[in-house]
């Protein structure tokens, strides 16, 4: 009896042991783990395209006379940085020579260094404006500043899509768009900008070319062939000479009749 018991016991303990073993033995095969994937990144903005202003006004244009002016001064390096160095741009008015040459020499040629740059800065606006943008420049939004600082501003006006830009001696107009995507933005004008600041009276202009000389009239221009011109000279000389001879004849004629019958009275008395 009392070894059944102990058998019985031995049974037991053997299926505890077992139990556990065989448990995790067929066990189901574990959940896979959950995959976290890093977050796309955000699609970042497109650089801004980079115009080299150098470039765009030697080719177009001409604009040599203000290139010049730009080179001279280091303005073109403010231009440049920025249109490519700020997130609001820049819009430049360029004169082309035409407008330079109208001036007298003597308007630009005693302006010192710092006026000189001042005139340079003064042809842009610290930001991109693109032609349906002036229209909203008028009126309670002018004066508008430019990179000269200070009180060197503008006065943009727009009527019917003809845009002028105001300064104290002179109010061109933009002619043509040389280059507007954002953020540069180039216009020609016809007239230099002169600001009050820099010349205290209007300047004087340079004097206007001497007139071509006039055309010669159809007649003399339109000669006859050679040869003929020369015979029907000629042929028109003998004639008045004839005529002339035949009218010296009969006032001859004449002139004796009459003195004949002159004598011929004083006989008779």
């Amino acid at each position: 009896m009392e070894s059944k018991a102990a058998m019985m016991v031995t049974i037991l303990l053997c299926c505890s042991s077992i139990s556990p073993a065989f448990a995790q033995k067929h066990k189901g095969p574990p959940a896979a783990a959950a995959v976290s994937l890093p977050p796309s990144p955000a699609p970042s903005p497109a650089a801004p395209r980079h115009v080299d202003l150098a470039d765009l006004l030697s080719v177009a244009g001409p604009f040599h006379t203000f290139l010049d002016l730009l080179e001279k001064t280091d303005v073109l390096r403010t231009f440049q940085s920025q249109a490519n160095g700020s997130k609001d741009g820049i819009t430049v008015f360029v004169p082309k020579d035409a407008a330079f040459a109208s001036l007298a020499r003597s308007a630009t040629a005693n302006l010192t260094s710092d006026q000189l740059k001042s005139l340079a800065l003064y042809h842009a606006l610290p930001r991109y404006y693109s032609l349906a943008e002036f229209n909203r420049l008028g009126g309670a939004a002018s004066p508008v500043p430019t990179l000269a600082g200070g009180e060197y501003t503008v006065n943009v006006t727009d009527d019917m899509g003809t845009v002028h830009v105001g300064s104290m001696w002179s109010n061109p107009k933009i002619s043509s768009s040389v280059y507007s995507t954002r953020p540069v933005a180039v216009y020609e004008v016809d007239r230099v900008l002169l600001p009050m600041q820099i010349f205290r009276t209007d300047p004087p202009m340079a004097p206007s070319p001497a007139p071509a000389p006039d055309a010669k009239p159809a007649s003399d221009a339109a000669s006859p062939l050679p040869g003929k011109s020369s015979s029907a000279k000629a042929k028109a000389d003998d004639k008045k000479s004839s005529s002339s001879r035949r009218g010296a004849g009969i006032a001859g004629y004449f002139l004796a009749l009459a003195a004949s019958a002159s004598a011929g009275l004083l006989l008779l008395c």
